[in-house]
């Protein structure tokens, strides 16, 4: 079992930037590939960012290719999200994930992003 607990989101003008962080405790962190995932109002959640668990590998949605940032510090089981030059359609709750195998197994309860115009 993993827990997993997100913060560092907010309201922000586009054009902005925030640095979103997963706390990870329960089983060893470094043992999980972890991956940050979004939910816009009336959307159905959807793949942000992946990190193995060396940190050595990174995947990104296309839409947030060139903007957002994955990584991790296996020395104080955190994942972080760098999110810069933020749009209006950012704008969503932001959940960090722990993968089992190929899908995500264990959930943060999410951190809002919003974005103003």
């Amino acid at each position: 079992q993993v827990q997993l607990v997100e913060s560092g989101g907010g309201l922000v003008q586009a054009g902005g930037s925030l640095r979103l962080s997963c706390a990870a405790s329960g089983r060893t962190f470094s043992d999980y590939p972890m991956g940050w995932f979004r939910q816009a109002p009336g959307k159905e959640r959807e793949f942000v960012a992946r990190v193995s668990w060396t940190g050595g590998i990174t995947d990104y949605a296309d839409s947030v290719k060139g903007r957002f940032t994955i990584s991790r510090d296996n020395a104080k089981n955190t994942v972080f999200l760098q999110v810069n030059n933020l749009k209006p359609e950012d704008t969503a709750v932001y959940y960090c994930a722990a993968y089992a195998g190929s899908s995500p197994r264990y959930w943060g309860q999410g951190t809002q992003v919003t974005v103003s115009s």
